[in-house]
């Protein structure tokens, strides 16, 4: 989908409600499959998506997240398996599901020719169940929710990636939705837009509805989402909540000292594993043995600790410790 969705039909929520407290799942996929003559983009997809989360889709670039999202809009049929989106099978329920739906995918599709407000409005013209007579109001709203107010009479072939990017969110953002589905949203932010596309995610979210944010950014995913599903080469590694899943990986002993040579030592005389020296941060795998005991040696052996610390595990942590491979963390 290159463009937020608008389809026809009935069955969008009341306007200024985009959440209901539906016992089911947002979004739930049994077997989905998606091949390309002998190549399989998405093998077995068992997804779960509850009411109210901030979703993050994670997997590197390739891993089948945006053939997954354009199953789930049905933009494309599946091969094998199902999808249900807001407790609707998908594709054969677009026309009730989409208008309940803001969607970002694969970037916005936009007349170069048009200012981003003239776009706006061609989009919301475009929606049935729009109403024109609030429209001006609602694309001013957008706008200024996504900080493309001062930009908003400007020809949109002149804007950046991030511009087109931020365009794109307040086309979804264009009437109250359910759903909110974002494929790389922040794809061409620089780290301030970055900041704000995450604070508003943090504020829909608090409004009631869902995101599903697909995403190849660890950090990004750890800082804005409460639940989370790992893809890898079109297969699904894990998914739950982000704490849990960092949760599951060991954090890791980190020493602060100006002896980093004879720390590194000490802990390897102390059982310590994986010990790695990077400056005056010396670091090793969580040890069996009560912590102050190691604390104890060190300080014996004449190293001066400045700092001792166990460090949580990260999501890139989890992933890593799951695939046995990192991936693309800063972007």
């Amino acid at each position: 989908m290159s463009e937020p969705s608008s389809a026809e039909g009935p069955g969008r929520a009341e306007a200024g409600s985009p959440a209901r407290s539906d016992a089911g799942p947002v979004i739930a996929t049994q077997g989905l499959t998606k091949r390309y003559g002998g190549q399989l983009a998405v093998d077995g997809l068992d997804l779960t998506v509850p009411a109210g989360s901030v979703f993050g889709f994670l997997g590197p670039n390739g891993s089948g997240k945006t053939t997954t999202i354009r199953m789930l809009m049905g933009l494309i049929e599946p091969t094998s398996g199902t999808a249900q989106v807001l407790g609707r099978p998908m594709p054969r329920s677009t026309r009730a599901v989409l208008p309940q739906v803001g969607a970002l995918i694969e970037g916005p599709a936009l007349y170069g020719f048009l200012s981003g407000r003239d776009n706006l409005l061609r989009y919301d013209a475009a929606d049935p169940t729009a109403d024109p007579r609030t429209r001006r109001a609602r694309v001013a709203a957008a706008l200024e929710r996504v900080g493309l107010a001062a930009a908003s009479g400007k020809k949109a072939r002149a804007y950046s990636l991030g511009m087109k990017q931020r365009l794109g969110l307040a086309a979804a953002l264009l009437q109250p939705r359910r759903l909110l589905v974002l494929d790389e949203p922040t794809n061409g932010l620089d780290p301030q837009g970055m900041r704000e596309i995450r604070t508003l995610v943090r504020e829909l979210a608090s409004d009631g509805t869902t995101v599903f944010l697909s995403s190849h950014l660890l950090d990004e995913i750890e800082q804005v989402c409460t639940h989370a599903a790992v893809m890898n080469r079109g297969r699904l590694v894990v998914q739950g909540a982000v704490a849990e899943l960092a949760a599951g990986a060991h954090g890791r002993l980190v020493v602060s000292t100006p002896d980093p040579a004879d720390a590194a030592r000490v802990l390897k005389e102390q059982g310590v594993g994986d010990v790695a020296v990077e400056g005056e941060r010396v670091t090793g795998a969580p040890p069996v043995r009560d912590l102050a005991e190691i604390n104890a040696a060190l300080v014996t052996a004449g190293v001066r600790v400045r700092g001792f610390t166990l460090e949580r595990a990260s999501l890139e942590d989890a992933f890593v410790a799951l695939t046995g491979e990192g991936f693309d963390v800063a972007g």
